[in-house]
């Protein structure tokens, strides 16, 4: 059963009409109807473990993938929480909850990118039994070998993968699997 949850105002202040429902008391769905009557939704101040989270960020970023491209960012994921110099790990200190949320570094976790809502990210994401399995076994220590150390992916779209990702040198060219590039740690990104 859904019960009544904490309102929240709309961000713009204008005048529309906002309701939130708790689902089974696990976290809240706040709905808005716009000027143009159509409805939004978004899962906010809820909490969602690590592994539910993995478990969207996979279906979002590499939900048509297949078994292989799945596994290849998700342990993208773990090599981030497991690096033991650089950014990462003084930023994130090896937490997962820190590395999947820290901003800027998934697309998935941007409810806007370029001044545009971005329907395809974690909050309107619905995992499947595969996407909560491929979380467990990268979190129970499972790693694509073909990844390798890989801390970045994108999808270039586009044949070639450039040589360098992200813009500032960090990362080199170490794989390519499906439509996503890999990318290992360059000595430049120890000194992040």
């Amino acid at each position: 059963a859904r019960q009544m949850c904490r309102m929240h105002p709309t961000a713009s202040g204008q005048a529309a009409a906002l309701f939130s429902l708790r689902a089974a008391g696990t976290y809240c769905i706040h709905y808005q109807y716009n000027a143009m009557e159509t409805l939004t939704e978004k899962v906010t101040d809820m909490p969602l473990s690590a592994r539910e989270l993995l478990a969207r960020l996979i279906k979002c970023e590499a939900g048509g993938e297949g078994d292989t491209g799945m596994k290849a960012v998700a342990s993208v994921v773990m090599n981030r929480v497991n690096v033991p110099y650089g950014e990462y790990m003084r930023v994130n200190q090896g937490d997962l909850r820190k590395v999947i949320t820290q901003p800027g570094q998934f697309t998935c976790l941007q409810e806007t990118v370029g001044g545009q809502y971005n329907p395809q990210n974690v909050y309107n994401m619905s995992p499947d039994q595969i996407h909560y399995d491929i979380a467990d076994w990268v979190i129970g220590g499972g790693l694509l070998n073909a990844v390798g150390e890989s801390l970045w992916y994108f999808n270039p779209y586009n044949p070639e993968c450039p040589p360098y990702f992200p813009a500032n040198g960090t990362g080199l060219i170490d794989n390519r699997i499906l439509e996503h590039c890999f990318y290992t740690p360059t000595q430049k990104y120890a000194q992040t």
